[in-house]
């Protein structure tokens, strides 16, 4: 298993270089780090686990987070007014990076920001293997079946979900798995980290991704136009996401999605969940656990 390397210190250059010292961690601290937050009239710190560090000594201003944002654009705040709308901005390498501030509404719709208030410089967090374990126990005489990946939020979904995306599109000759065409639905920009349209995190070679619109939207597109396999999705959060699960079910295709809940009892409890385990869709569910620092991955059958 192998982890991106550097990530903390490139997160810190997209800070104006006036700021970078106000985000200086030691080596073990850096190594855990997940966010950089910058808040108007606060001073700065970095989410290390479950904690959030206070590392600055001076108060942020609205001028401080808008010149990340002119760093992260690389001086076009315009072109990124896409995604800026729905409060994020993507910078080289796949960081993300939150925005919050007054909002310009025009028809009801936001159409940007007039002032930044706090930007969440988000520590992309690539772990190459992470799913070896995992996909042992998922696939079955060269055969995958679909699986839903469950935790509390900030228990790694997305780096698992990455890491068997991966697996799935190159193929594992150890597991007799052959590559698949995997549709990526990729609402929010952080699994494949598309910059200037070429991912920057490793996802496999047959791997399509459409990000930028919902997740329900997106898989139907997918299903349209790329012919896949296996369409893989982060969070399932609407009952729209639902129906699109259901139609990739509907036409063969395999199905990798997170979902938000604590344990089996806590998913089976929800009542849109509990509509996605009665209806047979996911054979499997891996439950992902935090334990003296580490995680833990535990595949149980649905029930179905």
């Amino acid at each position: 298993m192998s982890y991106g390397t550097g990530n903390y210190d490139l997160a810190v250059k997209l800070l104006p270089e006036y700021l970078r010292c106000e985000v200086q961690l030691d080596m073990r601290l850096s190594a855990k780090a997940e966010e950089i937050r910058l808040r108007a009239g606060r001073k700065a710190s970095v989410l290390v686990g479950e904690s959030e560090v206070v590392t600055g000594s001076r108060c942020i201003d609205s001028a401080d987070i808008e010149r990340v944002a002119e760093i992260a654009t690389e001086a076009s705040v315009y072109s990124a007014r896409e995604s800026m709308k729905a409060g994020y901005i993507t910078a080289k390498g796949g960081y993300r990076i939150g925005i919050c501030g007054s909002a310009v509404v025009k028809n009801g719709e936001i159409e940007g920001f007039r002032e930044l208030s706090s930007a969440a410089i988000r520590i992309p967090n690539e772990v190459i293997g992470a799913a070896g374990s995992v996909m042992r126990e998922l696939t079955k005489n060269g055969r995958f079946e679909s699986a839903l990946i469950v935790s509390p939020p900030g228990a790694g979904k997305t780096t698992l979900l990455r890491d068997m995306v991966r697996v799935l599109s190159d193929g594992d000759d150890k597991l007799g798995l052959r590559g698949m065409r995997v549709a990526l639905a990729d609402e929010r920009g952080e699994i494949a980290c598309i910059y200037n349209g070429v991912p920057q995190r490793d996802i496999g070679a047959r791997t399509d991704v459409l990000e930028g619109c919902s997740k329900a939207q997106a898989v139907m597109m997918l299903l349209r136009s790329m012919n896949p396999q296996l369409v893989a999705l982060d969070e399932i959060t609407a009952p729209e996401d639902i129906c699109a699960i259901k139609s990739c079910a509907n036409c063969g295709v395999k199905i990798l999605a997170t979902a938000h809940a604590e344990d089996m009892n806590d998913l089976a409890s929800r009542p849109m969940y509990a509509e996605l385990l009665e209806s047979g869709f996911f054979k499997n569910a891996v439950f992902i656990t935090k334990r003296n620092g580490r995680r833990i991955y535990t595949v149980e059958k649905t029930g179905r």
